[in-house]
């Protein structure tokens, strides 16, 4: 009966965290979404679900110390536990990126537009998709697929050094557009850090498979 009852929560909680990462990785879409088409509604609607996200870390985190402490779970179990602990704080920031995107869209969205957007939804796409793949590779224990996930970081940094340049040359060129490229720099920014926390959710997910630590290795 008791291990039933683990294996019944240990359900609950893997569903619980695709839950989570499925609404943060419609976050960043939508905040982005909200930038690129201009809709400071959907960039509002960002900020409002925000709460619901937190809401659903908070009964993560529940269930989580519950399992620990009322079923002591060993081995597998236990780094599955562990695992879903540290990435449920990770999926709560990268919403907070997505809040921040969204933030400033409602910004931008009121001054003329400075910039092509081509870049950022091409970095955004991509920290989606990481997402996406990093999570179903946590669900599968498939550590191949999530140090593939991991090579994949480089395609967002590419992006954000290539979009850094260019808005620091348009600052110099032109004084005026320098409060929007600010705002566009930050964007950028926040989508280099969702690809950052992408990877240490993969590193994490190595480590429930494998029980092996790969975080600050050379070689993933």
């Amino acid at each position: 009966m008791e291990h039933r009852i683990i294996d019944q929560q240990l359900d609950l909680l893997r569903d619980k965290i695709l839950l989570l990462g499925g609404a943060t990785e419609a976050a960043v879409n939508r905040a982005m979404q909200a930038l690129v088409e201009r809709d400071s509604e959907l960039a509002r609607k960002v900020l409002d679900e925000d709460k619901i996200i937190d809401q659903m870390e908070l009964e993560i985190d529940r269930l989580s110390i519950e399992i620990l402490a009322l079923q002591q779970p060993a081995a597998h179990d236990l780094r599955f536990v562990i695992s879903v602990a540290k990435i449920t704080p990770i999926l709560e920031r990268i919403a907070d990126h997505a809040s921040s995107i969204a933030e400033a869209a409602l910004i931008l969205n009121t001054e003329p537009q400075i910039k092509n957007y081509v870049d950022f939804p091409i970095m955004a796409r991509t920290a989606a998709d990481m997402l996406r793949t990093a999570l179903d590779a946590f669900t599968s224990e498939d550590a191949h697929t999530s140090r593939e996930v991991i090579k994949r970081d480089k395609e967002i940094d590419a992006s954000y050094k290539r979009v850094f340049n260019e808005l620091l040359e348009m600052m110099i060129d032109n004084p005026a557009a320098t409060t929007g490229a600010a705002h566009l720099l930050f964007v950028a920014k926040h989508l280099e850090r969702i690809g950052d926390y992408v990877k240490d959710i993969c590193e994490l997910n190595v480590y429930l498979t494998e029980a092996a630590f790969i975080k600050h290795s050379k070689i993933s």
